[in-house]
């Protein structure tokens, strides 16, 4: 699909090439070079021609003045009705003919398939992420990984990869000691299994107030967890009753978002895989001793020492990472492998991606990290050892009751009302945290993050259904030739034409936001479409049936859209 910026680029490049002998500019360069005006009179797409003072040695006005005289627009069957210099800017106005004739027949011809992103067709993408720790909370603090990995999941599959995402549980290290110690101590079976999860919350959270008045808390701790590496049947047993009991928490949650995982193969799983891991480092000569534990000196390279194992002989996150990586290479011969975390473990991955490349592995390169901002409540970090968290299930729980105290009020003859509820509640969480770029902090405001007014998770679901609402009362429409008749048109099919370009942004950025965006945008054009235009009771036969097919266009594309970024499609709200 060649979007029109593409298209103008192209242009640009052969314009250029006539009006400027020897220049090389490329559309490749041009394209990252155009903007969209923010006011629209100035046109539809603008190339600011100071980008290009340089390469051609002209002042920005000249070069735009004349590029304009070579640039051809007008002719039939062109994306370009005209282009203007306006103060060393190139502004080009999309045609009317070209949105009509070419870009909405493309949306209902290719419809779910329109918009997806090229050149990455029969990739194998690993995606690491949500992989929350056992015995601890599913909180919004999880939100960011779980949400965004999938999202980027569903855009790689859109673009034709073969996707295996896995869920590496934080089911093994030091905190199995603690919760050992503490069910021990001050826990009961019926307790913990009346109570679940919070019933482990509660222990790990006594556990670390209990080891600041007695520090031998944490030696205990330590003690049991090397027991549990050696395969102390008490303790291994005890372990698996703390990760069956989290993963039945963990499950619901995922089942509200509407995601599932080809593989919950967490730490644990890796630990006798670690061991191969490090005789390899040893017989190359990566290993050394530092005060008792196992390093592998990354001085010469900006970075603190990544520790292979600690001084009693256990193993740490880097060794099982590493293991990790090794593993699903072979399994599973990934062309990218993606871990979606925090920020904050930036420096983690930088160290072991690293080490994997000292190891002499050439694929070292298709390790990325994904990284997005904290999340804090009203300003304050989370912690779970502190109790300060909103728990997932709880922030769901709220949006859904609040979706459904609305619904009662104006849609009380709705059907399907809990499922709606659920499907809009937890869209708005999910909506308002992907509204943000994924690097950006997000101090977490319930009241905002509830709010169905403006551009939310709500506004646009609602969008859906009024074009679910048309199509239905439309009925059966035969094809004619479509014609643009009004300005609203044309907008939401310029709209429409940037669902390629985001989609590869999305991708090429990591970013679900531009999906997001996209969709607000869509949303705004489709709204001011709606309420300006006629659409079922336009008199002219080939206005009506235009607005319809595009009013079709619409659905299918926002249909498409918020699959990418998880957010169910509702047909009724």
């Amino acid at each position: 699909m060649l979007t029109i910026k593409k298209i103008i680029s192209k242009k640009i490049e052969e314009g250029a090439a006539a009006a400027f002998p020897g220049s090389s500019l490329a559309a490749s360069d041009i394209f990252g070079m155009l903007e969209y005006p923010p006011d629209a009179t100035k046109g539809d797409i603008a190339l600011p021609c100071f980008k290009l003072s340089r390469a051609l040695r002209r002042p920005p006005v000249q070069i735009a003045a004349t590029l304009a005289g070579a640039l051809k627009a007008g002719e039939p069957g062109s994306p370009v009705a005209s282009v203007e210099a306006v103060n060393g800017y190139l502004n080009f106005k999309i045609s009317d003919e070209y949105l009509a004739n070419r870009v909405l027949p493309e949306v209902l011809e290719r419809r779910e398939k329109y918009g997806a992103p090229r050149g990455y067709e029969g990739m194998r993408i690993v995606l690491d992420y949500s992989s929350p720790n056992v015995a601890k909370p599913f909180h919004i603090g999880h939100l960011g990984t779980t949400v965004i990995g999938h999202s980027l999941r569903r855009l790689f599959e859109f673009a034709g990869c073969r996707c295996y995402s896995i869920n590496h549980l934080g089911d093994w290290g030091t905190q199995f000691g603690k919760q050992i110690v503490a069910f021990r101590l001050w826990g009961s079976r019926e307790e913990v299994e009346e109570k679940e999860i919070d019933g482990l919350v509660a222990l790990y959270v006594k556990f670390h107030e209990q080891a600041e008045k007695a520090p031998g808390l944490e030696d205990m701790a330590r003690e049991e967890f090397r027991k549990l590496e050696a395969k102390d049947p008490e303790n291994m047993a005890l372990w698996s009753w703390f990760v069956e009991i989290s993963l039945r928490e963990y499950e619901r949650t995922y089942r509200q978002l509407g995601i599932e995982f080809d593989s919950y193969t967490g730490e644990s799983f890796y630990f006798d895989k670690t061991q191969p891991l490090i005789d390899d480092l040893r017989e190359k000569g990566l290993l050394k001793f530092d005060d008792g534990a196992s390093i592998v000196d990354l001085e010469s390279y900006g970075m603190p020492p990544c520790l292979i194992l600690k001084r009693d002989g256990s193993t740490i996150y880097p060794t099982r990472d590493i293991a990790a990586a090794l593993y699903r290479k072979e399994k599973y011969n990934f062309d990218r492998c993606i871990y979606v975390t925090s920020a904050g473990q930036s420096l983690h991955f930088r160290q072991w991606f690293k080490v994997v490349e000292l190891m002499g592995y050439d694929w070292a390169d298709k390790l990325i990290h994904v990284p997005y901002g904290t999340v804090s409540i009203n300003g304050e970090k989370l912690a779970t050892r502190t109790g300060n968290v909103i728990l997932l299930k709880d922030l769901f729980a709220l949006a859904i009751e609040k979706v459904a105290a609305i619904i009662d009020e104006k849609s009380p003859d709705i059907k399907n009302r809990e499922e709606t509820a659920e499907a809009v509640g937890v869209g708005a969480v999910v909506f308002y945290y992907l509204s943000s770029s994924r690097m950006r902090d997000i101090n977490f405001v319930l009241e905002e993050a509830l709010s169905f007014d403006g551009n939310t998770g709500p506004y646009v679901q609602y969008t859906y259904a009024r074009t679910c609402s048309v199509l239905e009362k439309a009925g059966r429409i035969d094809d004619c030739d479509f014609v643009i008749s009004a300005p609203e048109e044309s907008e939401v099919l310029k709209v429409l034409c940037r669902f390629g370009e985001c989609t590869e942004a999305a991708l090429r950025d990591y970013e679900p936001f531009y999906v997001t965006r996209f969709i607000l945008d869509l949303a705004a054009a489709y709204n001011r479409f709606y309420h300006n235009c006629r659409i079922l009771s336009e008199e002219d036969p080939a206005k009506r049936t235009t607005r319809i097919r595009l009013t079709e266009a619409v659905n299918v594309v926002l249909g498409r859209a918020f699959e990418l970024i998880c957010l169910k499609k509702m047909t009724k709200i």
